[in-house]
């Protein structure tokens, strides 16, 4: 397992928090190819904080909170995605990405484009609230066609056993379990969490695998 890729449903699911805690469980490099505004932390930055493990530069750093083509034209740039190839790193890569899987990067190319390009292991994090059975099975199917092995669904908010369920049987995808919003977000909080929350050991199992196959 040389690299696993993060996304999303949708935006401001908690992928990043996701992201942290399988960046200190790997004991991995994070990458954020693109970020999206920069008012507040940035994504780099939390994970870093949190996972206590490195974080690369980003490929492009835009000002402006918006999808990453526009952020991208308001400053007078063009997202080039043959710039933006996996980087090499001593160990497992985690590379997130922004919102969802169609979130454009340019007038021409979207994130599951650039995914494919990549050939890496997905995986998908999905909220628990109502509307994720259509999101997360829409963002599956979008997946598959496009070639992307999915490892399998990590789920974030309080517990919908049926709903969890439901996604898991139609979408034809193991359920890598549900990681719980945090009242305390701290590193060691995180990693409790992750550990009893998480099969780390399953999205290893399964990323192997598809490096293999």
């Amino acid at each position: 397992m040389s690299a696993l890729i993060v996304t999303g449903t949708d935006t401001g699911i908690g992928k990043t928090i996701f992201s942290a805690g399988l960046v200190q469980a790997l004991g991995a490099t994070y990458w954020k190819p693109v970020q999206s505004g920069l008012e507040e932390e940035t994504d780099s930055q939390t994970v870093a904080r949190l996972s206590g493990r490195p974080a690369l530069p980003e490929g492009y750093l835009l000002q402006l909170p918006a999808s990453p083509h526009l952020s991208a034209e308001a400053e007078g740039v063009e997202i080039d995605p043959d710039t933006l190839a996996l980087p090499q790193v001593d160990g497992v890569l985690v590379a997130e990405g922004a919102g969802g899987l169609m979130v454009p990067l340019n007038r021409k190319v979207l994130y599951l484009d650039l995914f494919a390009r990549w050939s890496a292991p997905v995986i998908l994090c999905a909220r628990t609230q109502l509307g994720t059975i259509n999101h997360t099975l829409l963002s599956l199917k979008a997946l598959r066609d496009a070639g992307c092995l999915v490892v399998g669904v990590a789920f974030i908010g309080d517990a919908e056993p049926a709903v969890e369920e439901t996604i898991c049987q139609f979408g034809q995808v193991a359920n890598l379990g549900r990681l719980p919003v945090l009242g305390e977000l701290t590193s060691d909080a995180l990693a409790v969490a992750f550990q009893a929350s998480i099969r780390v050991d399953l999205i290893k199992e399964v990323s192997a695998q598809g490096e293999a196959a």
